[in-house]
């Protein structure tokens, strides 16, 4: 299943400028989910993060895939209309930098889900070279 940014938005609360998945490549609901997040020099925080030497915040990346996650649990029919909030960021490493014109490559399988927890892998690449991979954690909440 493929999804585009209008698609995108209606399954997440996310907007410009805090919307960092561009496009859903493939989507397993409650499996798995691939998708991108274009890097564009426009970006609003690149002017200061750094000057000079514009780098795509590790925060930011690890975001992009919580939302991807998000997607893959909210594509769920029992999860429609849902939130899906951080409950644990673990084991997180950054391998690399990502840069304006890079496209992020986002990758998440989920592991574990019982009740309104779950946990999945996350790994965000560009051109094949992985740039930064953990496990996220996170909880289902009534909007």
């Amino acid at each position: 299943m493929i999804l585009d940014s209008r698609e995108i938005q209606e399954i997440l609360p996310h907007r410009w400028p805090f919307l960092l998945v561009d496009k859903v490549l493939e989507l397993v609901p409650g499996e798995s989910a691939v998708g991108i997040k274009n890097v564009s020099a426009g970006e609003l925080f690149f002017p200061g993060h750094f000057p000079g030497h514009p780098i795509f915040p590790g925060v930011l990346i690890v975001e992009s895939l919580a939302q991807l996650g998000a997607i893959g649990v909210l594509s769920m029919p029992e999860h429609k209309g849902k939130l899906v909030l951080f409950a644990g960021i673990d084991g997180f490493r950054f391998r690399g930098p990502v840069y304006p014109g890079d496209t992020l490559r986002l990758e998440v399988s989920f592991t574990k889900m019982r009740g309104p927890i779950g946990k999945g892998t996350a790994k965000a690449s560009v051109e094949g070279k992985t740039v930064a991979s953990g496990e996220l954690t996170f909880a289902l909440a009534e909007r």
